[in-house]
């Protein structure tokens, strides 16, 4: 088995968006000694350009697009109000620890799939790279270094790729695929390879804006023990759950008060 000290030498690197959800996985994984050497945070997400939206509406349709935008300006800001202390709760009591990351570490960059990002991983060559919350990886990204590319996707893969993972499974009704997967990241999806998955049991009290602590907690252990063992040459890869592989998207307006109205799916 590897020592501690091997694997806190290990050379992590973060790329990630600028978001309470990588301040918890950066710190999680410094707790374990595998603090990333360096974070290229990304600042201009994908979702608020006119090219993202454009690139969507000819993907979903305009009315679908439209109904999203309503969910995430008008549903998810109260919910983010009305659940304030269920949020506080969470964090507290399952260790959350979204202390903003150390400056001196960050590289902020406008786009994950800029040339200073190859430029720079090229050089780092790190053993590990974590993804969080960013825009879909290039090709060119995956292939600046030789290493391993590891993502903890708030959902169960393959039938729940894409965002909003545990509530499209509890509103199919199938609380047997509401979870988490670490996954290996490839030119997919959400595609990659699994090291890991497990479920979460979201109580009354949890909605869409809660349900992303509950898959966070319960995913973080997996995550630290798959940047161990990719660390180590030691990875275990899972087979693909049996299910229909699914990419997801927001919810819309009126499917968000559907589901909420006929099956209680907050």
């Amino acid at each position: 088995m590897p020592t501690d000290e091997r694997i806190a030498g290990t050379r992590v690197v973060m790329v990630a968006g600028r978001s309470e959800s990588s301040y918890i996985v950066y710190n999680e994984l410094a707790k374990h000694g595998l603090r990333p050497d360096r974070v290229f945070l990304e600042n201009d997400g994908a979702a608020g350009s006119y090219a993202f939206l454009r690139r969507r509406i000819k993907r979903l349709g305009l009315v679908t697009v439209v109904g999203q935008l309503l969910f995430r300006l008008g549903i998810v800001p109260v919910l983010m109000i009305s659940s304030r202390r269920r949020i506080n709760f969470l964090k507290q009591s399952l260790s959350l620890d979204a202390t903003p990351i150390d400056e001196k570490r960050i590289t902020p960059v406008r786009s994950v799939n800029s040339a200073q990002v190859i430029d720079h991983l090229g050089e780092l060559r790190p053993r590990v790279v974590v993804i969080n919350g960013t825009r879909i990886l290039s090709a060119e990204v995956l292939r600046s270094a030789p290493s391993v590319f590891l993502n903890m996707h708030l959902g169960v893969t393959p039938m729940y790729r894409g965002v909003y993972g545990a509530y499209w499974a509890l509103a199919e009704r199938k609380p047997e695929s509401c979870g988490v997967t670490v996954h290996l990241v490839d030119d997919g999806i959400d595609t990659g390879r699994i090291l890991g998955q497990a479920l979460i049991s979201p109580t009354k009290e949890d909605n869409v804006v809660t349900y992303p602590l509950l898959q966070l907690a319960t995913g973080l252990p997996i995550l630290v023990k798959g940047v161990k063992d990719a660390s180590t040459d030691n990875m275990e890869l899972r087979p693909y759950p049996s299910g229909e592989s699914q990419l997801r998207s927001h919810p819309t307006l009126w499917t968000y008060i559907w589901g909420r109205l006929r099956r209680g799916t907050k």
